[in-house]
């Protein structure tokens, strides 16, 4: 949807590179790595990207002894952009797309009971865990909705899909790695845990 208003896909995901990162340089090849696209794309939507303004290019040394004085560029979200308010909240609507789309596809199934958006949803890099399913789920229709997700991110998305039998297993047991996700901060699309109708 948004690559028709941002003219085109690779451009979305490096705006929502660079938005859920607002602070770090990444090198073009990091960038490239991180939005899976060729490098030749990157490269020409960096360019007009830095031509309107969003984000800004900085020269830094590679601290390579066999090459001194050889300086790679270095990209970054201009903070003082004057439209970034307004681009942001345009990529949270298209997230909010995203989550209604997660909620018509897996809360049609009585197998699922629970469905949070974490990490990278939040602005967060390199999270353990960006979406977290409670319940037992068609691994294709997942699949799918998932790299829909990265596409509107431009970020791998991690998963992790648990049993609600190991639910309640490791909550008795007062699991760590349970807990740790229960603790984080998140954005619950499902939650039928504690639904008479689903037990």
């Amino acid at each position: 949807m948004l690559e028709h208003l941002f003219g085109s896909r690779t451009r979305v995901k490096l705006i929502s590179l660079f938005l859920s990162q607002p602070t770090e340089p990444i090198f073009v090849r990091e960038v490239t790595r991180r939005v899976s696209t060729q490098i030749n794309a990157v490269r020409r939507e960096l360019a007009n990207l830095i031509s309107f303004g969003f984000i800004i290019e900085t020269a830094e040394s590679d601290g390579d002894a066999k090459r001194p004085g050889l300086k790679r560029k270095y990209y970054r979200l201009n903070a003082t952009f004057p439209l970034l308010s307004e681009i942001r909240s345009l990529l949270t609507k298209s997230q909010l797309l995203v989550e209604h789309r997660i909620d018509h596809v897996l809360g049609s199934s009585d197998a699922v009971r629970y469905v949070a958006l974490m990490g990278a949803f939040l602005g967060v890099s390199h999270s353990q865990i960006d979406l977290f399913i409670i319940g037992t789920v068609d691994k294709q229709a997942l699949e799918k909705i998932v790299k829909s997700m990265e596409q509107t991110l431009g970020a791998e998305i991690n998963y992790t899909v648990m049993p609600f039998t190991e639910y309640q297993y490791r909550k008795e047991m007062a699991d760590k790695f349970l807990y740790s996700i229960i603790e984080a901060p998140k954005n619950i699309i499902i939650d039928r845990l504690d639904d008479p109708k689903f037990r």
